[in-house]
């Protein structure tokens, strides 16, 4: 089954929309809480459900699409997948649009899926998942009709794909091996499962660490496990994780571009390998802190440019 169609459903919720105050996206870098699965949650401490949280906002003049993304503290691809009349023409003057508390797409899951298939398929953690859509997810009986999709990005075509503009470099001078990947797997030490949170490259110490793309230094420091730590916040509210660093080279507050020395890699903190590796991690901005997704997707196109094989 092709999930890789979006749905604005505007016409099936514009009229269910409860005003809320825009999130803005948090400027330090802060530990993520830890999620709870379905049978887990308690109704209590659960966000209210995303697309119960859509605003209204009627345009004003001298208005652009890229203007009321910016007031929102959103992407301009995130309006476009809420409202088609975007997609349709000069923007007119008090059109109402449907802004959501924050990026993402809303998509109907396919007859004979569940919340867990569309999960899985655009590589979004289904915990994360679940309590954005506000614990409702709790079976397949119950799998609602329409769920939002934090931190996917809407494109022309009805396809959607990670902010790729954003983050379009590589954190290494090379196409790295990725000893430990991306989501569930089994610890090489421990013999554990665990969730990891990134991607290990390996490379030999020393080796120089760069920027995926321009942003702003939110953390450089030493940090429990991650070690030496550098926390770069991009816009469209995605952050990167430079992780067992031997050395940093930027300053909290600093201003970088892509491909700008970070440091260089390095064994520091408490690293999942005993190889000398790179920890990297990409994640977004949301209600329940600086979520973890694979950053795969973002790899595509700069690995090609390097010259890497495989897939």
């Amino acid at each position: 089954m092709n999930y890789d169609r979006c749905f604005p459903l505007i016409s099936l919720i514009f009229w269910l929309i409860i005003p809320a105050r825009p999130v803005v996206a948090n400027p330090l870098l802060t530990q993520n809480p830890q999620s709870k699965g379905p049978s887990e949650a308690a109704p209590s401490v659960c966000p209210r459900p995303v697309l119960s949280r859509l605003q209204r906002h009627a345009v004003a003049p001298d208005e652009t699409v890229d203007s009321i993304a910016q007031k929102y503290n959103l992407i301009p691809a995130t309006l476009l997948a809420f409202n088609r009349v975007l997609r349709e023409g000069p923007l007119a003057v008090g059109t109402q649009l449907v802004v959501p508390p924050y990026n993402g797409i809303a998509v109907r899951i396919p007859e004979g899926k569940t919340w867990k298939d569309v999960a899985d398929n655009y590589n979004i953690r289904a915990d994360a998942l679940f309590e954005v859509n506000g614990c409702q997810l709790l079976s397949e009986r119950e799998t609602p009709e329409i769920v939002f999709l934090p931190g996917v990005n809407w494109s022309p075509g009805g396809r959607v794909r990670p902010a790729v503009s954003i983050l379009r470099g590589y954190p290494l001078p090379f196409a790295a091996d990725a000893a430990l990947g991306y989501g569930w797997l089994l610890h090489p030490l421990r013999g554990e499962v665990i969730f990891h949170g990134g991607v290990d490259l390996l490379a030999e110490i020393g080796t120089p660490v760069l920027s995926v793309g321009d942003g702003i230094v939110a953390f450089a420091d030493r940090q429990e496990g991650y070690g030496n730590l550098v926390a770069i916040n991009h816009p469209a509210g995605k952050q990167t994780r430079y992780a067992h660093l031997d050395s940093i080279n930027v300053k909290v507050g600093q201003k970088v571009k892509l491909g700008e020395l970070l440091g260089t890699v390095g064994t520091s903190g408490k690293p999942d390998l005993a190889s000398a590796h790179l920890h990297f991690e990409v994640r977004y901005n949301s209600p329940l802190g600086w979520v973890a997704e694979n950053p795969d997707p973002y790899f595509i196109d700069d690995l090609e440019q390097l010259g890497a094989s495989g897939e």
